[in-house]
């Protein structure tokens, strides 16, 4: 199933004109389009995901540290996974009204459940890759200003960054002087529908486990796994 907007419109609530239109087709292509038109000449998405994964990352780190110049390096982190979480980025998706543009299956597109919301937020890291691409990491930053980074008032507002990781984080830090890491132990279903097995481990001693439909999820669930343990 196609879009049923035109890319024009997009760019024009965007206020970005890309140079290169193939990166924005491509940043709109969910892996589960393919199954379906083989002969759709852009490849999926997810390559783009990662790479505008890495350019909010940075953005973000950047703009904490200048902004927090005397919090430590694991309250920086917190904050900083706090502000780019799915379900924020699924959020900042639906503003922009993203979800008619994008090419996926006719399963997914019916689908209302966590995994559409999960699909949403990394076309959002998709399509920042696309921007960072076609109009270079400034335009990318303008993107995070404004949409991402005012959702940092509220964060520190309510305290939502407090979660299972922040939490486990500062109990282990304040007790054994390390900060756990996290590692993908499997990945099961199809390719456009990945469900993920994390372990949180103090140094390399595995402590639990948790499942979700994105590894950011699996981690707060291996997180809260472990917390039973310790708190």
């Amino acid at each position: 199933m196609a879009q049923s907007t035109s890319t024009e419109n997009l760019e024009s609530a965007l206020g970005i004109k890309f140079k290169n239109p193939n990166f924005l087709e491509e940043a709109l292509t969910h892996r589960s389009y393919l199954n379906e038109n083989p002969k759709w000449p852009y490849p999926h998405n997810e390559r783009l995901e990662y790479l505008g994964d890495a350019v909010l990352e940075f953005i973000v780190t950047e703009k904490l540290f200048r902004k927090f110049p005397e919090e430590p390096e694991g309250q920086l982190t917190v904050l900083r996974a706090a502000l780019v979480n799915y379900q924020i980025l699924g959020d900042i998706a639906g503003e922009i009204g993203l979800e008619p543009y994008l090419y996926m299956s006719r399963g997914e597109r019916a689908d209302k459940a966590k995994a559409k919301e999960v699909i949403l937020a990394n076309a959002i890291e998709a399509l920042i890759g696309a921007i960072h691409l076609d109009q270079g990491v400034g335009v990318a930053e303008k993107f995070v200003n404004k949409y991402i980074w005012p959702r940092l008032g509220e964060i520190l507002k309510t305290r939502s960054y407090r979660d299972a990781k922040s939490e486990l984080q500062e109990l282990i830090q304040d007790r054994m002087k390390l900060t756990p890491t996290y590692r993908v132990l499997e990945e099961t279903g199809p390719a456009h529908q990945r469900k993920f097995g994390i372990g949180v481990y103090f140094g390399d001693e595995l402590i639990a486990e948790g499942e979700g439909l994105s590894k950011q999820e699996a981690e707060v669930e291996a997180a809260k796994e472990a917390l039973k343990k310790y708190k």
